[in-house]
């Protein structure tokens, strides 16, 4: 109920009356009234005023299951919100809830990560209440090698998202966005499966949003909406806006099979696109010019012997503003 009653604050801009809400839900004024409190105490400004009822003032910054339920467009993506002050690894809570039995669509969400990590093992930095650190549960019927293509939907539903909020990124194949040649936002795909269908899924999305600085490390490669564009975000809004813009991409693809749709707008997004790039591979290194994806979400690199298709996985790409990763 109270995501409910927070929804309907958010959806009014006047006052909703305390007997409306007793009669819409069917109870008592005291369970109503125990609801408010609970909001109150969660950082929401509510009015209360003698015979007008509650007015929805202004909500906190905060990550909670009803803060982001309760703007939600979806039909599954985010229905099931866990929200945890900190963890070590969303996507390890989410391995960990899947196994569980948790259903598609799962949200996990921490305000730190202690031990967070990116493609190939490396750390990931998390500090609390800046940032979106979050890992979404997904139960597909598709065979193992198709999982590889989840990552390029979560890419690309983060780039629109940040374009809603008039930031302009780019995407360095497979996993990262990039504004201003620096990053904001990381992803990781991980998952479970028998030789011929995925158990589950678990992409986990950091976006580096409200940071003012970075450590000393990192200053030269990272960047956060806020500085990027001078202002501060709340963060419960672009949840809401990523799950909605993947929902919509990944239902089309569970449709498809490919990504043959997305194709020319994610090439078109490459920050690499038609330029020389090195690949690191476990046991070798090469160059080549990038030419984009395929309709499965490979990078066909051009070199004098022809085109190669690089899969994503345990290869790096390097070459564009001086990053890998």
């Amino acid at each position: 109920m109270k995501e409910e009653i927070l929804q309907m604050l958010k959806s009014r801009p006047d006052f909703i009356s305390g007997q409306d809400l007793c009669e819409y839900f069917k109870v008592s004024r005291t369970a109503v009234w125990k609801v408010i409190g609970q909001l109150k105490n969660e950082g929401y400004e509510i009015e209360a005023v003698n015979r007008k009822g509650y007015r929805l003032v202004s909500s906190p910054d905060i990550l909670s299951a009803s803060e982001i339920i309760s703007g939600l467009t979806t039909k599954t993506m985010g229905r099931e919100v866990h929200c945890y002050e900190e963890l070590g690894s969303t996507n390890d809570q989410g391995r960990m809830l899947a196994e569980q039995g948790a259903p598609d669509g799962t949200l996990v969400i921490a305000e730190m990560q202690n031990a967070g990590k990116g493609r190939m093992g490396r750390k990931f930095f998390a500090p609390p209440g800046s940032g979106i650190w979050m890992s979404l549960i997904l139960k597909p019927e598709i065979p193992p090698v198709d999982a590889s293509m989840i990552t390029l939907i979560g890419a690309m539903a983060v780039q629109k998202t940040l374009k809603s909020f008039d930031l302009d990124s780019g995407i360095k194949w497979p996993n990262d966005l990039v504004i201003d040649r620096k990053k904001v936002t990381g992803i990781l795909t991980e998952m479970s499966a028998g030789p011929d269908q995925v158990n589950y899924i678990v992409i986990g999305i950091g976006i580096n949003v409200n940071m003012k600085s970075f450590p000393e490390e990192l200053k030269e490669n990272a960047i956060s909406m806020a500085m990027a564009s001078g202002k501060n975000y709340h963060r419960a809004e672009i949840i809401q806006q990523v799950m909605k813009n993947f929902e919509d991409t990944y239902r089309i693809f569970l449709k498809e099979g490919s990504l043959a749709f997305l194709q020319k707008d994610y090439n078109e997004s490459l920050v690499h696109m038609n330029k020389e790039i090195s690949v690191h591979e476990i046991r070798r290194v090469w160059k080549g010019i990038s030419r984009g994806i395929d309709e499965r979400g490979e990078l066909i690199v051009s070199t004098e012997d022809g085109d190669t298709l690089v899969r994503s996985g345990e290869v790096s790409i390097r070459g564009i503003y001086g990053y890998a990763e």
